[in-house]
This record gives C-alpha cells, sequence and structure tokens, in this order.
C-alpha cells in the first residue's frame, strides 16, 4: 500500500504553527526552543516546496541547505547565510551538549534576531509556493 504525498500546502500550514510556536516560546523566554521551532518551520516550508517542485515525498533529513540544493532554490546571498546559521543550530538546539551555555548563546537579542528572520523567510518560501 502506497502512502499519499503530503501536499505542499499542509506542510506550510504545518510551517505557520510552528513559527507561531516559536513566537510563543519567544514570549516565555524559551529562546533554544524558539530557535529549535523556527529552523523546523523553515524545514516544512522546503519540504512543501520540495514537494511541488520535485514530486515526491522529501528526503527524511533536517539539513537545510541539502533541501535547497535538491530544489534548486535560488536565494539571496543574505538570505542563503541566515538558511546556513540556522541549519547549524538545528542539532545543538535539539539536543544541547551543556544546557546553560546555549541559554547564553541564544540570548533574548539574537533569539528575537532569528524569529524575525525566520519568519522574513518563511514569507519569502511563501511566494515560491
Amino acid at each position: 500500500m502506497s502512502k499519499e504525498l503530503k501536499k505542499p500546502e499542509e506542510w506550510f500550514k504545518q510551517a505557520t504553527y510552528d513559527i507561531e510556536t516559536a513566537e510563543a516560546m519567544f514570549k516565555t523566554g524559551r529562546y533554544i526552543y524558539t530557535v529549535f521551532m523556527c529552523h523546523l518551520s523553515v524545514e516544512k516550508a522546503l519540504k512543501g516546496l520540495y514537494t511541488k517542485y520535485l514530486k515526491q515525498t522529501p528526503t527524511k533529513t533536517h539539513n537545510l541547505l541539502y533541501l535547497i540544493e535538491k530544489i534548486k532554490l535560488e536565494a539571496s546571498e543574505e538570505l542563503y547565510d541566515f538558511i546556513f546559521r540556522l541549519n547549524r543550530a538545528s542539532v545543538p538546539t535539539r539536543y544541547p551538549d551543556d544546557l546553560e551555555r546555549m541559554k547564553k548563546e541564544y540570548s533574548r537579542k539574537i533569539t528575537e534576531d532569528v524569529l524575525k528572520k525566520s519568519k522574513e523567510t518563511l514569507k519569502w518560501l511563501k511566494t515560491r509556493l
């Protein structure tokens, strides 16, 4: 029995839900989870585009750069640099080696910037849908 392909719109619906969760985490000072949810939101949006352009279920990966490459998405240098930075935050925010160090690394100011840029990235990715 073959599994039905998830619609790109469903991926984007989940990406929107995740960025809203990131905002909620930010409001409560859970900055590590804010960054984690930002990554997840952008990841799901990219998987939505992967589904749209390649007509197949996305590879099980959390690597944003891999997804961009697979769908041949042309992003500005600034956007690509941000996604590169967000991509590097994936594993450490999921499985911090040192919670206190991570809490210091993702200050309110840094996290606010990640959230803002993630929302801008998500908005830009939606224009590619």
